[in-house]
């Protein structure tokens, strides 16, 4: 009998679990390619909203269980802004590409689980492509979601592999290149999921409030404080321009 490959669906479900890559949001720490368009404590403030809509779209997640993954020195912090909603891991290293790493060691070790870690930035994607993210990582090693900027807002695996995360240059126009050149190098099956953005400079802020505008159910916290501080009269310098009812320029409506 032919030994099923890796890449073969389960016969019996996976449990499924999302991972939020988090900081503690501290000023000169968190998106800071915003502090041309915003003061850092504005910046600290949207990062807050950012990550509590996050979290409260992996939530809404059917079947799936919900951690973060932090920095160690951030944790207490993140534990008192989240409360007892989530689990909060600490992450063995420095950095992003540490972080990742630590993801699949931690959560995968028991070889029962589909592990997708994911931005802090995008709770305005539709939770349908977080569904699909699961259902391709049933039938592939790793699955991707690119970024128009040729980066990633969420990878998934299986198993941990130790060095899918070596090169990684994560924050970089080639951190998706050089993630697929590490998947091709361990002859890994790849799936991916819709392109879509994360919020990392000021005109990926104003696409995000325009679209807000129309639907701020999408990330409700975010959608009000773009409110307040639009009402504020300190957002001149990225205002959106205003969207014709009924037409959004993002994916993933919901």
């Amino acid at each position: 009998m032919e030994r099923p490959s890796q890449t073969d669906a389960p016969l019996t479900p996976l449990t499924r679990t999302l991972v939020i890559m988090a900081k503690a949001p501290r000023e000169g720490r968190v998106k800071t390619r915003l502090n041309s368009s915003l003061p850092p404590g504005a910046v600290t403030a949207l990062y807050c909203c950012l990550l509590e809509d996050t979290v409260a779209l992996a939530r809404s997640l059917v079947g799936v269980d919900v951690a973060v993954m932090c920095p160690e020195a951030d944790q207490e912090e993140l534990g008192n802004l989240l409360g007892e909603s989530v689990q909060i891991v600490a992450q063995n290293g420095d950095g992003l590409a540490a972080g990742l790493t630590s993801v699949f060691q931690h959560f995968t070790g028991s070889g029962d689980r589909l592990v997708i870690a994911f931005n802090s930035d995008s709770p305005h994607i539709a939770p349908s492509v977080l569904g699909k993210a699961f259902d391709l990582l049933a039938t592939q090693d790793v699955v991707v979601g690119p970024t128009h900027d040729g980066g990633y807002y969420l990878v998934g695996a299986k198993t941990g592999y130790p060095s899918l995360f070596e090169s990684d240059g994560m924050g970089t126009k080639t951190a998706l290149e050089r993630l697929l050149m590490q998947t091709k190098a361990l002859g890994l099956s790849t799936g991916f999921t819709e392109q879509f953005y994360d919020v990392d400079v000021t005109e990926d802020l104003v696409r995000l409030v325009g679209e807000l505008r129309i639907a701020p159910e999408r990330a409700p916290r975010t959608a009000g404080w773009f409110r307040e501080w639009e009402a504020s009269g300190q957002a001149t310098a990225w205002r959106a321009p205003d969207l014709p009812a009924g037409r959004s320029e993002g994916l993933g409506k919901r």
